[in-house]
């Protein structure tokens, strides 16, 4: 089974409409899910990323061969044009660096706010809160990031959000 984690409602439409994938309400959570892949949609920041992570494991008791993915929007420096994917390779979060994977050099920062200023070189609010619940259960983490703005949040709208999502799909199953 595929795990696929979003933080927001267009990150996983985009994926709703290319796989068809039906959707539920499970206690606080809208899921979608088909028969290879669930979705949860965690809401944003690590907290919620976390907790939503948690709720999957309880409700649908994962073996070691699922596939985790934590796939989202970040910004970034202007190294990255906008609609660039990324496979994470390291983690930072708070003052802690983390291994994500070890055959990619992109390096992302997770923090507690949107970012508008070009203080990190990728930036987004979840993808510790996704690790921290999963890396110790679980060897098949995966974390993907979409460029959506440059330091400029206020910029991406719902429809840039599923489409930067939405092009990159292939690409991300093709990554793994």
């Amino acid at each position: 089974m595929i795990h696929i984690f979003t933080a927001l409602k267009p990150e996983a439409q985009a994926f709703v409409d290319k796989y068809r994938l039906n959707k539920q309400k499970i206690d606080n959570y809208t899921t979608y899910s088909n028969e290879k892949m669930i979705l949860i949609i965690t809401g944003v920041g690590v907290a919620n990323t976390k907790k939503a992570c948690e709720f999957a494991i309880q409700k649908y008791k994962p073996t070691q061969n699922d596939i985790f993915i934590n796939i989202g929007i970040c910004g970034s420096k202007k190294d990255n044009p906008i609609g660039t994917l990324l496979k994470i390779g390291k983690l930072s979060y708070k003052t802690d660096d983390f291994l994500v994977d070890e055959n990619s050099q992109n390096r992302l920062t997770c923090i507690d706010y949107e970012a508008t200023k070009e203080t990190y070189d990728l930036v987004d609010m979840e993808s510790y809160g996704f690790y921290d619940a999963l890396y110790e259960k679980y060897n098949n983490l995966h974390i993907f990031k979409v460029v959506s703005d440059h330091f400029e949040p206020k910029t991406v709208t719902k429809e840039k959000t599923k489409s930067l999502i939405f092009n990159t799909i292939e690409d991300v199953f093709t990554a793994l």
